[in-house]
């Protein structure tokens, strides 16, 4: 019992890595195309 509950615990810290490794990373792309297309003028105005 204790090992299949070290298991879930294991499993559930792997995941919470992996979506905060999500984030940062699509944080990282927004950031990236926020500065890339900061020139571009709107065409609108």
């Amino acid at each position: 019992m204790r090992k299949r509950l070290w298991i879930v615990v294991a499993a559930a810290a792997a995941a919470v890595v992996a979506m905060r490794k999500s984030v940062q990373e699509q944080r990282a792309e927004r950031a990236l195309w926020a500065e890339a297309t900061d020139d571009v003028q709107d065409p609108a105005r």
